[in-house]
Parts: C-alpha cells; sequence; structure tokens
C-alpha cells in the first residue's frame, strides 16, 4: 500500500486518540446527591426526600448540566417549602464583555463566589422602589419621575412629563429604546450605547424621542430602571446601592452584594450591574415567595409583591429574544409565565438576566428555582430543565 494511505490511516488513528482523550478528559465520577450544607446564612438546608420531590430525577438533569446538555450553567439552586434542598455548583466562565462570547476565564463556582446577576437587578430596583414607598419617601407610583429629577427639568419637553414611575416599572415609558433590537456586544444597543455616550447616563435616556403614549406600549430598555435608580437617590438621599443595603439586603442577612457598574459622572447602573451569591438570589425570590416576608418581618409590601406578580395592562405576549421559555407578561419589573405541571397550567414569575440567570418563583409549588449561567450569545435552556427535570420530580 502507498505511504499517503498509511499516512492517512496514521493521522485518523492520532485524531481518534486526541478526541477519546477530549472526552476523557470531561468524564466526571457519578453525580450522587448531598443536602445542601447549613452555614447559617439566615437558609434552612434540608432534603430532597423529605420535601417529596424525586432524587433520582433530579440528580438525572443535575448530571446533564454537568456535561453541558444545557449549554453553560453555572449554579442550580432549589428551595422547597422554606428549605434549601439542592444547591449545585458547575464549571463555567466570567462575564467579560469584551472577549468572545463574552467569556472570561473558565472556573469552578461555588456558593461564595458572588455572581453578575445582569437584568435580575431590576426586579431588585423594584423592590427598592416598592420600599421607598412604603417608607414615605416617594409618594406614589403615579408620580411624574421629573418630580424627582430635578436637574432635569428641561427634558420635560413633548409630553414627557407625563411618564411615571409605574412606566418605568413596566418598561411602558413611550421612548424610541429597545435595546432587543441590537446585540449586546454593539454600542449601537441603547443601553451600550449609554457607556459611549458624551452626557449623562440620565440625560441620554431621556433625550429619546416619545414615540408612543406613556403606559401603552411594551419596549424592554433597562434605562428605565437606571433612572429608578436615581429617582431612590433624589428620593431617600441614599444612593441605591446604600438604600438597598439597609432596607433589602441586611434584613435578609445578605452581606456582599456589590453594585459592580457606574458610570463616570458616579450614576449607578441600577438595570444590570448588580452581583449576588446564588444564595442571596434563593432569599429574594422567597422573601417574594411568602407576600414579602423574610423570617416574619414584611420586608416589601405585600400590595407591592402582589404588583410584582400580575402583568402590567397589555404587556403580554412577549418573547424574550434566546429564550425558551414562551410567551410571558411583564409587571413591575417581574415576568410572569404559565407552566405545565401535570397536564394543569400554573402561575410563575421570575426575574430574568442575561447569560441564564433566573430567580424563579412558583407558589403552587411552594418553590424557589435559581440558576445562574454564562449563555451570553447560545440560547438559554433553564426553562427546558425546569420544565424537564424539576417539575416532573415533585411526587
Amino acid at each position: 500500500m502507498s505511504k499517503v494511505y498509511w499516512s492517512s490511516i496514521l493521522s485518523i488513528i492520532i485524531i481518534t486518540f486526541l478526541l477519546a482523550l477530549g472526552c476523557q478528559s470531561q468524564n466526571y465520577p457519578p453525580y450522587e446527591y448531598q443536602q445542601p450544607k447549613f452555614i447559617d446564612d439566615g437558609l434552612t438546608t434540608g432534603n430532597l426526600g423529605d420535601v417529596g420531590l424525586d432524587t433520582i430525577l433530579i440528580s438525572k438533569g443535575v448530571e446533564k448540566i454537568r456535561r453541558g446538555k444545557f449549554n453553560e450553567i453555572h449554579a442550580l439552586l432549589i428551595y422547597i417549602n422554606n428549605k434549601l434542598v439542592l444547591e449545585e455548583y458547575f464549571d463555567g466562565h466570567t462575564y467579560q464583555w469584551d472577549q468572545p462570547n463574552h467569556h472570561g476565564e473558565l472556573i469552578k463556582w461555588d456558593r461564595d463566589m458572588p455572581h453578575t446577576i445582569m437584568s435580575n437587578t431590576k426586579s431588585i430596583t423594584s423592590a427598592c422602589v416598592g420600599i421607598a414607598i412604603e417608607k414615605g419617601f416617594i409618594d406614589s407610583v403615579d408620580q411624574s419621575i421629573f418630580d424627582y429629577l430635578p436637574n432635569h427639568a428641561h427634558l420635560k419637553t413633548d409630553d414627557k412629563e407625563h411618564i411615571t414611575i409605574e412606566h418605568l416599572l413596566t418598561m411602558t415609558s413611550g421612548l424610541e429604546w429597545n435595546e432587543w433590537m441590537e446585540p449586546y456586544s454593539s454600542p449601537e444597543n441603547p443601553i451600550i450605547g449609554i457607556w459611549y455616550a458624551e452626557t449623562d447616563p440620565v440625560s441620554f435616556i431621556l433625550q429619546g424621542r416619545l414615540i408612543q403614549s406613556p403606559g401603552t406600549y411594551f419596549s424592554y430598555y433597562g434605562g428605565s430602571q437606571i433612572i429608578l435608580g436615581e429617582i431612590i437617590k433624589n428620593a431617600t438621599g441614599m444612593p441605591i446601592d446604600s438604600f438597598s443595603q439597609k432596607y433589602l439586603f441586611d434584613p435578609l442577612q445578605i452581606e456582599n452584594a456589590t453594585w459592580s457598574a457606574r458610570f463616570k459622572n458616579g450614576v449607578i447602573e441600577a438595570a444590570g450591574g448588580l452581583m449576588l451569591k446564588p444564595r442571596d438570589m434563593v432569599k429574594v425570590g422567597a422573601t417574594f415567595l411568602n407576600d414579602g416576608k423574610w423570617k416574619g418581618n414584611q420586608i416589601v409590601s405585600s400590595q407591592w409583591v402582589d404588583k410584582s406578580t400580575h402583568p402590567y395592562k397589555n404587556n403580554l405576549g412577549i418573547r424574550i429574544p434566546g429564550e425558551s421559555s414562551g410567551k410571558k407578561g411583564y409587571s413591575y419589573s417581574w415576568w410572569i409565565n404559565e407552566l405545565d405541571f401535570n397536564g394543569q397550567n400554573i402561575s410563575a414569575f421570575h426575574a430574568e438576566g442575561w447569560g441564564g440567570q433566573k430567580i424563579i418563583v412558583v407558589p403552587k409549588l411552594d418553590a424557589v428555582v435559581v440558576f445562574t449561567g454564562g449563555d451570553y450569545t447560545s440560547k438559554n435552556r433553564n426553562f427546558k430543565v425546569l420544565n424537564s427535570y424539576i417539575l416532573p420530580s415533585f411526587k
């Protein structure tokens, strides 16, 4: 036989060996479920079996996550009947905007690592607005935003004075911005464009044209929550990082919340710049699950929770790009959707963050499910895990 033939055969053998070696490097020891560790952080822990979940089915789902069957999930936590019953962390990349796929260093995530929660931040900002109203710092969601933006009164033109706090909470301001029209890697995306603007971020946002009557049309744009952060600062005399720590995070025993993104003039990015540990995300979800209470203390008013868990007016039938969760509604900065549970539709609501960050609350099942991830340029499959392994595990 020719040398070319044997050379080809040798190449195939080498490639096959390298592929096998690569696959072997991805092998893990068989997954064995372990009850989450109690660390005196305010969370009670328990066992999957104790709360009636199918440990075998949950374990299969975790195994598939470990092997990358659901793209890049960094953490999965399940909280049932006021107990943390599953806490698993996986290999994945840190977030870095200027790198391919927005992936930084490849690491093994764990419970002590804060994670960028992206637009879950919006739901936190919303909760802070609700607390500010309950404490008397802000009178009402029906107030014009310019009541709390004295330095921007010159932008109160073309009926923009009719934009209320509620319109920002529900993404119905009527301003022309829509951040789903361009990828997040592009300066043409308005939420990215803020960072390149020569003016301050609040002015940049409010300089947008008013193209719809406020309160009538949904258009997703994090500029709404950036302005809400400034309204909180002007109304309370405290920037949102200090306000949230005092009135939300301290009562929830959350110690390392970090508002990591700030504009040049010091304005805090209150739409997507917060970092939390996954366990702390669980606490936020548990507070909303329990009608605004944590450990018997009312942290967020029950009225605010109600507004957060029902769609606002016509905010229905919305599809999020890159998501597998179907059509949903939008409330006070929380997403509203229905889940198929044993052939029946049950209501759920969740905080949603780019890349696979979620706080999913399912009241009928007394459940909170938290994901973090790194699917910034690939389709997020959190709801595939939820629908295929978590919901069917309820006995």
